[in-house]
């Protein structure tokens, strides 16, 4: 449990080593690796749910698919949204792995395009940085905005008294 950059050298070895250096398949491995983190989040989040929820459904009939997609997965809405949401916003904006990993500019992911533009132009042009910067998070932005309610609905689900 280290922060993923400290492994970077091993993973640009490994990844030098099977020809996957500067593609974007190496990130997609790197990333998919890293999920391992959102395994345990969610993992904390379903021993909170009631075993009674799945013995009640058990003796009403349900199999375990019926159980599964019913009742454990409409409660799990809010680490889903969770763990999606923060594993996108990570890789949208990682810069570490994608500068190591990815080396000719057809490849580059956006923010190693815009680090590009400071480093090309001497930082002269440092508004269309920033503009640039502005645009990238458009789509996190909206992505929060429109799954605010699934969060918040996880975090008041137990917050009413009755």
């Amino acid at each position: 449990m280290f922060p993923g950059f400290l492994s970077i050298m091993a993973v640009f070895i490994i990844l030098n080593t099977i020809n996957l250096l500067d593609s974007i398949w190496a990130l997609i491995l790197v990333y998919s690796a890293g999920a391992a983190l959102g395994m345990f989040v969610a993992k904390g989040f379903f021993d909170t749910i009631p075993r009674s929820l799945e013995e009640a459904a058990r003796i009403d009939g349900a199999c375990h698919m019926s159980i599964f997609m019913r009742i454990i997965l409409p409660l799990s809405r809010p680490i889903i949204t969770y763990i999606s949401l923060t594993t996108f916003a990570g890789a949208w904006v990682d810069f570490i792995f994608a500068r190591a990993i990815l080396r000719t500019p057809e490849n580059w992911t956006l923010t190693v395009g815009l680090w590009s533009i400071i480093d090309s132009y001497n930082s002269t042009e440092f508004t269309l940085f920033a503009a640039g910067c502005v645009l990238v998070a458009v789509p996190i932005t909206l992505l929060f905005m429109y799954t605010q309610r699934f969060l918040v609905d996880g975090l008041t689900a137990g917050a009413s008294k009755g």
